[in-house]
């Protein structure tokens, strides 16, 4: 078994096709942390990762409570083991009875779509429960609590006094987050070899069936497009109907820009602020003023407070983990704001027409964003969405505009007039972009942005009605 084990890991890690999750999970006493350790033992520690989670530190707190698990999922051809992983805080809240049956549902339906969409990425999530008979268990824990390492290690929600309640809601929760995708498997402890083996075997298996089938890198040109597990309707041509022709004059924009900015100031100030995080998109066409539009949203902003991400091709640590991860990671803490010129729309625009992901990918990325918007906004983030609009033409008098400017033609490369042929291809994208990702709590906002200032107002006061509605 450990040469099986060992040759499989060796094979993961030279091909990278993937990254394996391995979740353990079970009660006090069962031993996980040696099943662990002898693990370790048998695979090449160097590519293993394993990461214990305790009580949320600040930092996390401030952000979704998946937000510590997203930043640390490995790369492709690295494997995590995951301690008190994201069933912990559900399991225990429902031994200890901070939570209702409904309530535990809710965050297992969560799990659930997380694991799903991890598997979408091409990650092996393996999950496994150690049990044992109560009787056997409280003979574990005797020796155990005598001494202070086992003290720290001991959860108070699986010992012997709740282990017949922790192992009901463990057997509801198994029966709700076994998928055929991240099925768990149970691993009778009462034998330390057999149990170590047990797993070793199990996760050995896991590899090499799955290193036997085809790469998804090949299998995706024939993979069948699967339909968006979430797709909310909304405006059906936000675009085809937004009017261009709306303008501002320069007096009335510097009197309009002062006083927004300084309602936006006041807004961010507030100590209902430090309640809630902020997160700003923008999209649009190519030159249609995005960064002037986000310079003039930061200039009142506290800028120990924000921070702007430029999205552009993904890093090579990024590509080799789940798409979404890059932007899971950037997740702002409570008080602070996120601004992304660019974002996660790339999925389902550039990457849609540019054909950087199969049809299946870009299709079911539309349920996979409104779940993310939707974890933002449980953990009190505010997102607000922006597509600034112009017209063909427009763009390409600011294109030529560029080319002349010594200052601006840094902003011009061959991509955007190779783009800009493909005008149509991301206008058909963007109006199915807004109608399946504009939610309720998260709605797009179509801003007419052939005239730059009323562009920059338009935006500004929008933000402003948001942050009022939500504080």
């Amino acid at each position: 078994m450990r040469t099986d084990l060992l040759g499989a890991q060796i094979q993961l890690i030279e091909e990278k096709p993937f990254s394996v999750v391995i979740v353990i999970a079970g009660v006090d006493g069962a031993g996980k942390n040696e099943a662990i350790a002898r693990l370790q033992e048998w695979m090449d520690v160097r590519h293993v990762i394993c990461n214990a989670y305790d009580v949320p530190s600040e930092d996390e707190r401030h952000r979704p409570p998946l937000w510590r698990y997203w930043r640390d999922l490995p790369a492709k051809g690295q494997t995590s083991i995951v301690v008190s992983s994201w069933y912990n805080a559900p399991l225990r809240d429902r031994v200890l009875g901070e939570i209702d049956e409904a309530e535990l549902n809710r965050r297992l339906t969560a799990i659930n779509r997380f694991e799903q969409l991890l598997v979408d990425e091409g990650v092996l999530v393996l999950k496994f429960w150690f049990s044992l008979p109560p009787d056997v268990q409280k003979e574990r824990l005797k020796p155990l609590k005598k001494k202070a390492r086992g003290r720290r290690i001991l959860a108070e929600w699986t010992d012997v006094r709740r282990s017949a309640k922790a192992q009901r809601i463990f057997e509801h929760a198994a029966l709700t987050t076994s998928t055929a995708a991240a099925p768990w498997m149970v691993i009778p402890s009462q034998d330390p070899q057999a149990r170590d083996l047990a797993l070793g075997r199990c996760v050995e298996m896991a590899l090499t069936k799955r290193l036997a089938t085809t790469p998804p890198a090949e299998a995706d040109e024939a993979a069948p497009a699967t339909a968006p597990r979430l797709a909310p309707c909304g405006p059906s041509n936000a675009l085809a109907s937004v009017d261009l022709t709306r303008s501002l004059d320069k007096d009335l924009y510097q009197e309009e820009l002062e006083h927004w900015q300084a309602e936006l100031a006041h807004l961010t100030d507030k100590k209902a602020f430090r309640d809630m995080s902020l997160v700003l998109a923008f999209e649009g066409n190519d030159a249609a003023g995005k960064g002037g539009a986000i310079r003039r949203v930061t200039r009142p902003l506290d800028p120990r407070r924000y921070r702007v991400h430029r999205i552009a091709a993904p890093a090579e640590e990024e590509l080799a983990r789940p798409y979404l991860w890059r932007f899971w990671r950037r997740a702002p803490r409570l008080g602070h704001t996120a601004i992304f010129d660019r974002s996660w729309y790339g999925r389902v625009l550039v990457e849609r027409v540019e054909g950087y992901c199969s049809e299946a990918d870009w299709r079911r990325a539309y349920g996979e964003i409104n779940e993310f918007e939707a974890e933002l906004g449980e953990a009190d983030t505010l997102v607000v969405k922006f597509w600034l609009a112009i017209s063909k033409q427009e763009q390409l008098a600011r294109f030529e505009a560029r080319e002349q400017i010594p200052y601006k033609q840094f902003k011009i490369t061959e991509d955007d007039w190779r783009n800009r042929l493909k005008w149509d291809a991301y206008a058909e994208a963007a109006e199915e972009m807004i109608a399946r990702t504009s939610t309720p709590r998260a709605p797009w906002n179509v801003v007419a942005a052939e005239d730059k200032r009323h562009a920059r107002v338009t935006v500004l006061r929008t933000l402003c009605d948001a942050l009022k509605r939500t504080m």
